[in-house]
Parts: structure tokens; sequence; C-alpha cells
């Protein structure tokens, strides 16, 4: 699958719309050399499709290349139907894609003008994996991803208190110690309140936006009034998927009977499985040591790499 730069566009400070240049350096763990938008992240380059934005333009938008924010205009692809980890070889550089769409935090004049805005759900966003430049007319050519690839995975701690910097957070870097061990690339790892708006906003853009294979949680999944966790988990999820969360506890009551008061519940959100942990980590650990060998044929089957179980295997 290939496309054609039509504009490559950038700002030098946040917050203003971006405009068109010949053409950009971009690096590895930075972005685009000028661009306000450049940092070790995932978000370092937007990509929107120029079909999206004429079919936008025809509706009485007018706008010109970088109205959106967009650093690269290619034509002939959209980019909306492609899956996260599919790399884009275009001019001597090589970018890969990290997350679909973004939450509109406030309404640019666009919206005002229009009553909506294309980049929140049509754009995509890249990080730079090999060093070179980008300019118009360059052919951008689409590599989907490997379907032995690693499976991706993102970690987030439930606390108020580490949410706030009072108390150091040992579950979160434990839980991505054990994952990335077993081969799993650790995308994100986030420090929440016990807050289930919050959560909730965060599960879906992971599962959403950033498509990782797996979330798991730790805390907020005991008897405290705050602690909500396994509440805003299914209030996300499209399918319950209990056998692990009960498997968790079986194997827990191995350590210890409070095991029979964790709350946590595992559920999927389109091809994300979400887990929650208990709060400690040991607790973490113990969990994920539990789960991991199945985990990865569940994983596999949500990913369509493996096949379902049959009868013979019971």
């Amino acid at each position: 699958m290939t496309g054609i730069v039509k504009a490559v566009c950038i700002s030098e400070k946040k917050g203003t719309e971006k405009h068109k240049v010949d053409q950009v350096h971009v690096r590895p763990r930075h972005g685009i050399d000028g661009d306000a938008h450049a940092g070790d992240w995932h978000r370092q380059i937007s990509l929107l499709s120029y079909d999206k934005v004429k079919e936008f333009n025809a509706r009485g938008a007018h706008v010109d290349h970088g109205a959106f924010g967009e650093n690269l205009v290619v034509e002939g692809i959209d980019f909306r139907t492609l899956p996260v980890g599919c790399v884009f070889e275009v001019g001597t550089a090589r970018l890969k894609m990290t997350q679909i769409g973004k939450e509109c935090h406030s309404h640019c004049n666009i919206f005002k003008r229009m009553g909506e805005c294309i980049m929140p759900h049509e754009g995509v966003f890249a990080q730079v994996e090999k060093e070179g430049d980008i300019r118009q007319g360059d052919i951008l050519t689409v590599v989907f991803p490997r379907e032995d690839r690693p499976f991706t995975a993102a970690v987030v701690t439930v606390s108020d208190k580490g949410a706030r910097g009072e108390r150091e957070d040992l579950s979160g870097p434990a839980a991505r110690e054990i994952l990335e061990a077993a081969g799993y690339e650790v995308v994100e790892s986030l420090i929440l309140p016990d807050e289930p708006a919050v959560l909730k906003t965060q599960l879906k853009r992971l599962a959403d936006g950033r498509q990782v294979d797996l979330v798991v949680t730790s805390g907020g999944t005991g008897f405290s009034a705050r602690d909500r966790t396994p509440e805003a988990t299914m209030e996300v999820a499209d399918r319950n998927a209990p056998g692990i969360a009960e498997y968790i506890r079986f194997c827990s009551m191995k350590h210890t009977n409070r095991a029979v008061l964790s709350r946590g519940v595992s559920a999927i959100r389109n091809k994300t499985l979400i887990v929650n942990l208990p709060g400690s980590p040991k607790a973490v650990r113990e969990s994920l040591e539990c789960i991991l060998e199945p985990l990865e044929h569940g994983l596999g089957i949500l990913r369509g790499t493996a096949g379902e179980c049959g009868r013979s295997s019971y």
C-alpha cells in the first residue's frame, strides 16, 4: 500500500496551526527538528489522509494543510483503517504508527465553525524509527505488522497517594519487569488517582487508540469506598473474561486467605484484554506469574494469530 505526501507541516509553538515547509528532518527519540511537538514520546509525528481533508473541505471547511495540527498530509491512504504497529517508509526515514486519533480537550476554530473536527478520529500518530528527510512528493509505503511480533502491554497503577507523589509506586515497575522478561513490549506505564472517570478515559485510549494487546491495572480492587477499578473496567468492557480473575484469586489463596477479598475483574474491549491486579508488588508478581502461560494463547486469539481451543484440549 502506497500514498503520496501532499504536504509537510510544522509549528514552532504548541497550540498554533502548522504551516507548510519544503521538507523536514526526523530523528529517533525526538521527532521532527523544529516542530513544537518533538520529544521522546509516542506522538512525535501526526498524519492525516489528504482524501479525508478534501471531503471535509467539500462540506465547506476550506482549511489549508496543517490546520488540523497534522505534520504529514498523504493522498491515497486511509490511515484510520490501519492497525497500530504499521511501519511507514517515507523519503529516507522510517516511522512506526503508535496511536489512532486523540481526545480533543479544547475545541479549535474549525470545530466551532463546522461543528466537528476530523483530526481526533481520522488522524494517526507515529514515532521515528530511522533518521531521515521527508519532503512533499515523497512516496509513503505502508508495511503491515508481522503476525509473530511481540504482544504490547500497558501498566496502570491506580492509587491516590501514588498519583499525588506521596507514595513510591512499586507495583507498576514490578508488573513492567515481569511482562518485559516474558517478551512483552510495554509501551506505557501510568499512575492514576482512584477516580473511575479518569481510569475509564485511559482504558479507552489504550484499547482504542493505542490498540495494546494487554492492559494490567494494579490497585483499587479492595473494599475501600475509593476502590472502583473493577467497576470502571467493566463499564468500558465489551465482554467479560472472568476465568482470568477467578484463577488469580485461586492461585493467591495459596499465599493468603485474604485473596477472597479481591474484587478484581478481567474483561475485553475490542481486541484488548484488561486484567485487574491487587495493589501490592508481591501480589502483582504472584498474580502475573500465575496467568502468563495461558494469557499468551488468549491474546493470540484476540489478535487472530491463534486458534480456539478444541475439545481434545480438555
